[in-house]
């Protein structure tokens, strides 16, 4: 008995099927799961704000103002690690400590050879620290709004040992921006909801918190201490293999905001040093991941395939419509949720550059691995 229709168009369907599971069960659920409970401020707690900067002083003009008009009755501190900088830096640093004693530098003149650099300024950082819980941003990031703080450290009281939050890129022309802006999206998409079904496998340091006791529970990034990207992502591996307890925070006032790349070559390097660390994830990470981005490839190559064969049209028409327009709604529904719209007649199409471009860094990484911060 011959099946209805041949098997590339069973395969387009398997792979359709899939990708509507992960956006029905993980993306569509995580837009509406209940509200948590409003914390109690009277129970919240001092925090310290670490932030490590490498020539960043035009950055820290723009930050700092920013950190200092947070409204947090509880207390904080900022730290600032100046991590070998040679523009001002400490300068800038220095002088907004003598209006504002809770501002503290940090000073890194030497970076260790046993450590990549930005890891072992955040680990002076947090050793500086003197409050049990802390909030890491970047530099060359600025809260969306004054209640960032108190927003991300609600999250402690869910209760939690890390807080995942989300930080999005700033609008502005071009096709480059959008489709940096769309892989936030859909990376955020996919961290925050997992976590939120009971999975969480990374985070992002341009927002993040977790306690001291969490940092010493994973030996601090013992287990990468050299590898240049995994601040992030996996100390929140090894966090959860020690049994520490994730939540997430992605109301907008809990949002961090930064420039994206200007370039195609600035943002290739961004998003290789991103991937990088993604081979140290668990086997079941990699497997949930990896069906998720490999159906999605499968999905246009044999796609592309029907196109160019002799296809079954009206299969691959519906089968094509389906899926775009309920991932698109769903990448829409998304933006909305997460305040980080994009056009939805250009979703299909950031969709598609998105996951072929994947592919390349894939395939980038493979074959030359040399990888720089600053």
């Amino acid at each position: 008995m011959s099946l209805p229709f041949s098997p590339a168009v069973w395969l387009l369907l398997a792979c359709a099927l899939v990708q509507l599971y992960y956006a029905g069960y993980y993306f569509l659920s995580f837009i509406s799961r209940p509200n948590a409970p409003a914390p109690d401020e009277a129970a919240a707690e001092p925090v310290s704000v670490v932030v490590c900067a490498h020539n960043e002083l035009e950055n820290l003009r723009r930050l700092l103002p920013l950190l200092l008009q947070q409204d947090y009755p509880a207390g904080f501190e900022v730290i600032l690690v100046d991590d070998r900088s040679t523009d001002g830096t400490a300068s800038l640093i220095q002088q907004f400590n003598q209006i504002y004693p809770h501002v503290r530098l940090v000073s890194v003149l030497n970076t260790p050879v046993e450590f990549s650099p930005k890891k072992y300024a955040l680990t002076l950082g947090i050793k500086a620290a003197r409050y049990e819980q802390l909030l890491f941003t970047d530099a060359d990031c600025w809260p969306a709004t004054n209640q960032w703080i108190k927003s991300m450290q609600s999250g402690f009281a869910q209760p939690a040992d890390i807080v995942l939050g989300y930080s999005g890129y700033a609008s502005g022309p071009g096709f480059l921006n959008k489709l940096i802006r769309f892989e936030t999206l859909l990376t955020g998409a996919q961290y925050l909801s997992f976590a939120w079904r009971g999975n969480p496998y990374m985070g992002v340091g341009r927002n993040l918190a977790y306690t001291k006791s969490c940092f010493q529970a994973t030996k601090g990034f013992a287990s990468h201490l050299r590898r240049l990207g995994g601040d992030d992502d996996l100390l929140v591996q090894d966090a959860v293999a020690q049994g520490q307890r994730v939540t997430v925070q992605v109301q907008p006032a809990a949002q961090t905001v930064s420039w994206p790349a200007q370039t195609w070559a600035a943002w290739w390097r961004q998003k290789r040093r991103h991937l990088s660390a993604g081979p140290r994830y668990s086997w079941k990470d990699q497997v949930r991941i990896g069906t998720f981005i490999g159906t999605n490839l499968l999905f246009y190559f044999t796609a592309t395939l029907l196109v160019f064969s002799r296809p079954d049209w009206i299969p691959l028409a519906v089968i094509w419509a389906v899926r775009t327009g309920a991932i698109s709604a769903t990448y829409a529904r998304l933006g909305r949720h997460l305040a980080d719209r994009l056009p939805f007649w250009l979703l299909p199409v950031l969709d598609a550059v998105y996951f072929f471009n994947y592919l390349a860094l894939g395939i980038s990484l493979f074959l030359y691995r040399t990888l720089r911060w600053k």
